[in-house]
C-alpha cells in the first residue's frame, strides 16, 4: 500500500541532510513511498533537496530575529499566512504520516497536522530542545532523540532514542587512513588536525588557528583546515609559507577522507557534526557556537564531555586556551586512546533506518 509522507524542516545543513536519510531510509524500506519536503522559501533546503531528487514545496516563514527586534513586525502574520499555506499542502498530498525535524517550516505543517489529526513524529537534534519542538512534543505520537535525559522536555512515553542520521558515505566509508593521507597531499607518519567549522565556517576557530600555523610546522604536525567561504582567503595567505603541512580548503566534500586522516577534530558542537563524530570515533576539541538557539551547541557538547568523550573550549577563550588544550592532547596517547573508546559507544549508525521504521509504526 503507497504511503504519503511529509518530511518538514531545515534552514541549515544540520536539519536537511538528516532530513534526506530518513527519506531514503523509508524508499528502502518502502520503494513506492511518496514523499513531499517542506521547506522554508530562500532557505538551502530549496536547493538541496531537488538535487537529492525529491520535491519541496516553500512556506514563506522566518525565525524570532533575536538581533532587530523590529524585523519580527510582521512575524505574526507570516506565521498565519504560512499556517493557512501549510494547511493546503496537507490538503492537497494527504500525507499519512508528518515528520518534523527542526527549522523554520516545521512548526507550521506539524501544528497543522495535528489539528487535523494526523500522525506526526518528531525528529529532535539537540540536547536541548527548542521551544517549537516543545509544543509540538505534547501532540506527536513519537518523539526520536539523540541524547539521554530529554524527558525534562517531552513526555517519557513518546521518547525513542534513535540518534541522529549520519550520511551513507560517512557511515559505509571504506577508505583508509593512508588514501586520505594521500588525498590531501599529506605524509601518513606525522601527526594530523582536521579543523572544521561547519558549512559556513567558524570564525573564532579560523582566528584561533591563524597565529599557530608556524608552531604547528615546527612540532612537524599536519593541519587539514576547512575555512568557509568567508575565511578562505584569508587562510590560504596565511598558509603560503606553510604549504607542506597545512592544507586549505573553503569546503571539503568527501568528509569521510578528512576524517579518516585525522587523529585529532576541531569542530562545532552541532547535532550533525557529533553524530558524524561518535560514528568515525575520533578525538575531539568542541568549540560550541554560543549564538545558537539555547545555546543548544554547549549542552550538546557538554553532554559528551560528561562521558570523558570530547574536550571543551568557550568560544571567547579559544584564541587563548587552543595551544595548550591541542598540544597537550597530541601528546597524550593514553587520553585519545580513552576518547576514542568514549565516543564509540555513543555511535548510531543505523540511525535513519530505525527512524523510518519509526514513521511507518506510527501510521
Amino acid at each position: 500500500m503507497q504511503r504519503n509522507i511529509i518530511i518538514a524542516g531545515g534552514g541549515t545543513g544540520g536539519h536537511i541532510f538528516p532530513a534526506i536519510a530518513i527519506a531514503n531510509a523509508l524508499k528502502k524500506i518502502q520503494p513506492d513511498t511518496n514523499i513531499l519536503f517542506v521547506g522554508a522559501v530562500g532557505k538551502m533546503e530549496m536547493e538541496k533537496v531537488p538535487q537529492a531528487g525529491y520535491p519541496i514545496e516553500g512556506l514563506e516563514i522566518a525565525g524570532f530575529n533575536r538581533s532587530n527586534i523590529f524585523k519580527n513586525i510582521l512575524l505574526p502574520f507570516k506565521i498565519w499566512k504560512s499556517l493557512r499555506h501549510a494547511k493546503a499542502i496537507i490538503k492537497q498530498f494527504k500525507p499519512d504520516a508528518v515528520v518534523g525535524v527542526g527549522g523554520y517550516a516545521s512548526f507550521p505543517i506539524l501544528r497543522a497536522a495535528q489539528k487535523m489529526g494526523i500522525p506526526s513524529l518528531i525528529q529532535e537534534q539537540n540536547s536541548f530542545a527548542g521551544k517549537s519542538n516543545k509544543i509540538l512534543g505534547k501532540k506527536a505520537k513519537k518523539i526520536c532523540v539523540a541524547y539521554d535525559g530529554m524527558d525534562k522536555f517531552f513526555p517519557a512515553d513518546k521518547i525513542i532514542l534513535t540518534g541522529n542520521p549520519v550520511r551513507n558515505n560517512i557511515t559505509q566509508s571504506a577508505v583508509t587512513r593512508e588514501d586520505a593521507v594521500k588525498y590531501f597531499g599529506l605524509s601518513p607518519e606525522k601527526q594530523t588536525i582536521f579543523a572544521v567549522g561547519g558549512s559556513l565556517g567558524a570564525k573564532s576557530i579560523n582566528e584561533a588557528l591563524q597565529p599557530l600555523l608556524a608552531t604547528l610546522v615546527e612540532k612537524d604536525i599536519q593541519l587539514i583546515w576547512q575555512t568557509g567561504k568567508p575565511f578562505h582567503q584569508m587562510a590560504v595567505t596565511a598558509a603560503a609559507p606553510y604549504a607542506s603541512h597545512i592544507k586549505v580548503h573553503e569546503f571539503i566534500n568527501v568528509m569521510d577522507f578528512a576524517y579518516k586522516a585525522a587523529d585529532v577534530v576541531l569542530s562545532r558542537a552541532g547535532a550533525l557534526a557529533i553524530a558524524e563524530l561518535c560514528v568515525v570515533k575520533k578525538p575531539v576539541i568542541f568549540v560550541p557556537y554560543p549564538f545558537a538557539a539555547e545555546d543548544h551547541q554547549t549542552s550538546n557538547a557538554m553532554n559528551l564531555v560528561n562521558k570523558k568523550a570530547g574536550l571543551i573550549i568557550k568560544d571567547d577563550a579559544v584564541r587563548t586556551e587552543l595551544p595548550n588544550v591541542l598540544f597537550s592532547l597530541l601528546q597524550n596517547k593514553a587520553l585519545m586512546q580513552q576518547m576514542e573508546q568514549n565516543i564509540a559507544t555513543l555511535a548510531h549508525p543505523n540511525a535513519d533506518m530505525d527512524i523510518a521504521h519509526q514513521v511507518l509504526a506510527i501510521i
